[in-house]
């Protein structure tokens, strides 16, 4: 019997556990944390062996395979041990994707992945398919490959979790946009993450597709020193495109080859998602859906009736005339970039947390324009305060949400919109981004 160790017990972890253990594989979990609740009593009703608070050497080096949960960096010197031994150090989604043959389509990007995965889960269910949604959206990919294998799949798919494939290939690609974003995870090198977000077409045949954004220069210089197998679909907000899907007179308008009688149209008017980045977004998760013949009506009627994921820009309570947006997903430059981009009114800004490296210097045209107060939030502060400093009179810093709600709502006036758009990770005062933005609630609703 082939032995899986499983490093790290969380979704993925877990849900690994239970596909290896229906697979036949001796299955052995081991998390140097502990483990919650619902997790451990999911492995013990499961009979699958398990460890936490540590990771025992003997046992994790006998395996034949290791996955590894994305949240472990690969220099971590017990996985360098393994990768010395020639152990295959895999994610779950190159373990999962080998026991199911449904038509799976990948999402990835640097922003916007999250709401194009559950935008493009949305369409294919009001569509009437049997849709799984996992990968790094919350929902492990391996479970519902042991448990439901409905006949397609929508994967939000991080760079980690592409470190971590050997066969793996979606049908349908979707490579949203590269901007700088995990750089400390990839030795500070951007064409290391480049590269890793490519490896979603890696694998990819002739009659797999690829769909990307033509507006992105970082995809399309890649790209055209980098060919992939794959049929190439671009999307355009810039210009008109004979193929693929493109933005005039405020409609969106997708062309397929097999699809030339059937041009889409749909109207940004109609769109329940705001901002220039969603209508990127709508136009990737429609591309798919038209690629697996979703009618038109169908599609349209969809796109009308989507929310969009908590924490990226949600519109959380208005008091005094004053709107509160709880953006706490925007983990990079980039999200905020878009935030800042999509909010039309005068802004008191929350910003920081654990700072991945960050370039703060493209938002200074946003914040000269839009920003009347900054409100620091983070253990470390430096890199923001050195950035703004000299560009804006009220910047104040803070080390709870508590404080960093009230001084906002200080700085703040009718009409004003209070945005926490951190442009940071959540580890120095949160547990997670979740928690972050949960605590941003929280405290708005006690004002």
């Amino acid at each position: 019997m082939k032995r899986l160790v499983i490093l790290g017990g969380g979704e993925s972890g877990v849900g690994t556990a239970i596909l290896g253990k229906e697979k036949g594989w001796e299955v052995f979990l081991s998390d140097r944390g502990a483990l919650k609740p619902a997790y451990r009593e999911v492995l013990e009703k499961e009979g699958i062996e398990y460890e936490e608070g540590q990771h025992t050497e003997e046992k994790i080096l006998s395996a034949d395979v290791i996955m590894k949960s994305p949240g472990i960096p690969d220099k971590v010197a017990l996985v360098q041990k393994a990768a010395a031994l020639g152990i295959p150090i895999i994610s779950e989604i190159e373990f999962a994707a080998q026991y199911t043959n449904s038509l799976i389509v990948g999402i990835t990007g640097s922003n916007g992945k999250t709401t194009t995965t559950m935008l493009t889960h949305h369409i294919f269910k009001e569509a009437g398919l049997e849709v799984g949604l996992g990968g790094n959206i919350g929902y492990s990919f391996a479970e519902l490959v042991a448990t439901t294998n409905p006949p397609y799949y929508v994967l939000e798919i991080s760079s980690f979790q592409l470190d971590g494939i050997k066969d793996f290939a979606p049908h349908i690609a979707v490579l949203l946009n590269i901007t700088p974003d995990h750089l400390d995870r990839y030795n500070y090198q951007f064409e290391n993450y480049i590269a890793s977000k490519f490896r979603i077409a890696m694998n990819q045949t002739e009659d797999d597709y690829l769909i990307y954004d033509a507006d992105d220069p970082v995809i399309a210089e890649y790209l055209a020193s980098h060919p992939v197998k794959s049929t190439l679909i671009p999307f355009s907000i810039e210009k008109e495109l004979p193929y693929g899907a493109f933005l005039k007179d405020n409609k969106i308008y997708i062309m397929l080859e097999q699809q030339i009688a059937e041009v889409t149209e749909i109207e940004v008017e109609e769109l329940s998602l705001r901002g220039k980045h969603n209508v990127k977004n709508t136009m990737a998760a429609a591309v798919a859906a038209r690629l697996v013949n979703i009618r038109n009506a169908s599609l349209r009627e969809s796109l009308k009736g989507f929310r969009g994921a908590d924490h990226r820009l949600e519109e959380v309570k208005v008091i005094n005339e004053v709107t509160y947006i709880n953006d706490s997903k925007a983990t990079n430059v980039n999200s905020v970039y878009y935030a800042l981009d999509t909010i039309k009114t005068p802004i008191v800004w929350i910003v920081g947390g654990q700072d991945k490296g960050n370039d703060y210097s493209a938002l200074l045209p946003y914040v000269h324009e839009k920003v009347k107060a900054i409100v620091c939030l983070g253990v470390d502060n430096t890199p923001i305060l050195q950035t703004f400093y000299s560009v804006i009179d009220n910047i104040v810093e803070t080390r709870s949400m508590t404080d960093a709600v009230q001084a906002a709502q200080r700085f703040a006036t009718a009409g004003d919109t209070v945005l926490l758009s951190p442009a940071c990770a959540s580890f120095d005062l949160f547990k997670s981004y979740e928690d972050r933005g949960d605590q941003f609630k929280a405290a708005v609703a006690n004002l």
